[in-house]
């Protein structure tokens, strides 16, 4: 029985459908590319010239356990703006792209972090029909030099605009 189990798991493996996808965006202001493994282990890769927003890529594939490489160029000499609006949008793109017809998926998710002055709470549907309802009050106008605005930004960005 066991060899039978270990051959269906390799089966499986092989012919499950692969959840990888890469999405490049330029614009008057950005160079984009992302890079997406959904059954991936956490690893990141987040060059965007935008620190905070490399720490929150590095956080969103850490606790969704899915691999991410992004690379951002952009006008972050004048602001972060234009750079995080676009990777927002271009992961949204990759997602959608990555999760495809959505078979085999669960619709639902949920998730819940206490970080140290914060509980973080995620609910997610993957119904196709976009949507962010956004709670996050940050007490602070910056982190760093990140005007902490741009997280709602980011957000909606990639939630709202996958296709």
């Amino acid at each position: 029985m066991q060899t039978s189990d270990r051959s269906l798991d390799l089966a499986q493996k092989f012919t499950a459908p692969c959840r990888t996808a890469s999405v490049s965006r330029t614009t008057g202001e950005t160079d984009v590319q992302v890079t997406v493994n959904l059954d991936g282990t956490g690893q990141c890769t987040a060059k965007t010239g935008i620190p905070f927003l490399d720490h929150m890529l590095h956080q969103i594939a850490s606790h969704g356990l899915v691999d991410l490489e992004v690379r951002a160029t952009g006008d972050i000499e004048i602001d972060d703006h234009h750079t995080n609006e676009d990777v927002g949008i271009t992961l949204g793109m990759t997602l959608h792209k990555a999760l495809g017809d959505r078979k085999g998926i669960v619709r639902f998710g949920h998730f819940v972090a206490p970080l140290d002055e914060a509980l973080i709470q995620v609910a997610l549907d993957f119904s196709g029909r976009p949507h962010l309802g956004y709670g996050l009050q940050i007490p602070t106008q910056r982190v760093g030099t990140y005007d902490t605005q741009l997280v709602r930004e980011f957000s909606w960005q990639s939630s709202t605009m996958p296709r």
